[in-house]
């Protein structure tokens, strides 16, 4: 029989391999100890209580961070969990059919995005509204996939920021895809390389696209950061019910490094982001970034997470909220005053009244939008159908139905 901590610490060679062919429940709940509270191989260099702790190896990464910066990645919080507040309300009040709530994770997302070059490419999921804002797509553009009336209304070369994939997993096989092309035309090597980051969930990692993604970046060195930002919740079922060890450690059985950080901690996740990236543009790829955070709101508007999770479980990630350790940090050090956090407050109020007014004021998408920008060249077939299907529709009354 394996021993807990065989289960919990599986470093290679560290000990003989588990026997069991069913593990007692003492094993399980040792094996998980480290996904449910973080475990020591967490990397955090700003503490819950706003604390700057050292670290050896990642320090380096923020040493330019001037207080100055600090600031800004507390203003870029601020304004998206604003703007995630206010679309959170306008689909309750009907204006828009649905939103992904990313409400506690702004530090994961913020360090993650303010760590990306111009030159990288981002592929989202569907709640990457940090990593959006941080590539320029501003959140007005966001609106039209949730109230159903366009794909994503931003210009993905421009912007190296792929539409928004509704489908658990499927981005990290395009992400592959596109890394093993960066590889491929040698745009990787040197200090100017280019690098690939791919955002999905806990429960994204059960599914066999993410897997296959991890087999074709490490067999191709793909310059590829896997960025799982485990939030604890996969809709209703915990992170343990879907692995017997931490998610970072799953890098180690495909051949390339895992690390697991505090994605409570904007600036741990700055560092360990540049890190990764710097190992990808280097050719150094692939690797995977475990952040360990948590949902505080539902998964989605349709979600009641009252029916699987306790109210203590919630009250107990607010006191490790992200935005709050960051803002006792800059009072501590004397870095922000009252007139600083109050031009953040009316910025992240503005951007509320602004967003709510396009909301409003969004108009109906012409009926050819839906032939439109499904190749990328042009196909008689398609215009074909689009002529078609205008011509069937002008004979209602006013054209439409």
């Amino acid at each position: 029989m394996s021993s807990p901590e065989q289960w919990t610490h599986p470093e290679p060679r560290g000990g003989p391999p588990a026997t069991a062919a069913v593990p007692t429940a003492n094993q399980v709940i040792a094996g998980l100890r480290a996904t449910s509270e973080g475990g020591p191989e967490l990397v955090q260099l700003l503490t819950p209580e706003g604390e700057r702790v050292e670290n050896p190896e990642f320090d380096r990464y923020v040493a330019d961070v001037t207080a100055d910066d600090l600031r800004g990645l507390y203003r870029d919080m601020v304004l998206i969990r604003r703007a995630d507040r206010e679309a959170n309300a306008l689909q309750r009040q009907g204006q828009l059919g649905i939103w992904v709530p990313l409400l506690g994770q702004e530090a994961a997302q913020i360090g993650a995005g303010r760590a990306m070059r111009p030159s990288d490419m981002a592929f989202p999921s569907y709640r990457e509204h940090g990593i959006a804002w941080c590539k320029g797509v501003h959140p007005k553009e966001l609106l039209g996939i949730f109230r159903g009336t366009d794909n994503g209304s931003w210009d993905s070369h421009a912007t190296r920021f792929h539409p928004y994939t509704i489908v658990i997993g499927n981005q990290v096989l395009n992400a592959a895809g596109y890394a093993m092309g960066q590889r491929f035309e040698g745009k990787v090597g040197d200090d100017d390389g280019e690098a690939t980051m791919v955002f999905f969930g806990d429960g994204a990692t059960s599914q066999g696209d993410v897997h296959e993604g991890f087999v074709w970046a490490a067999v191709y060195d793909a310059p590829l950061v896997f960025f799982c930002q485990n939030n604890q919740w996969a809709i209703s079922e915990p992170t343990e019910r879907q692995t017997r060890l931490p998610l970072y450690q799953r890098a180690r059985g495909y051949g390339f490094p895992g690390i697991r950080v505090d994605g409570n901690d904007v600036l741990a996740t700055l560092a360990v982001t540049r890190w990764a990236l710097d190992e990808c543009r280097h050719g150094n790829g692939p690797v995977l970034i475990e952040a360990f955070t948590y949902r505080m709101d539902a998964h989605t508007t349709t979600d009641d997470p009252t029916r699987y999770r306790l109210s203590d479980e919630l009250e107990a990630w607010k006191l490790k909220d992200p935005i709050e350790r960051v803002r006792v940090n800059l009072v501590r050090h004397g870095d922000a005053d009252q007139d600083f956090f109050d031009s953040v407050q009316a910025d992240a109020d503005a951007l509320a009244v602004e967003l709510r007014e396009y909301c409003f004021e969004m108009g109906e998408p012409p009926i050819e939008q839906i032939f439109s920008h499904v190749y990328a060249e042009p196909n008689p077939f398609l215009d074909a159908q689009r002529d078609e299907f205008l011509a069937y529709t002008a004979g209602f009354a006013g054209g439409e139905h």
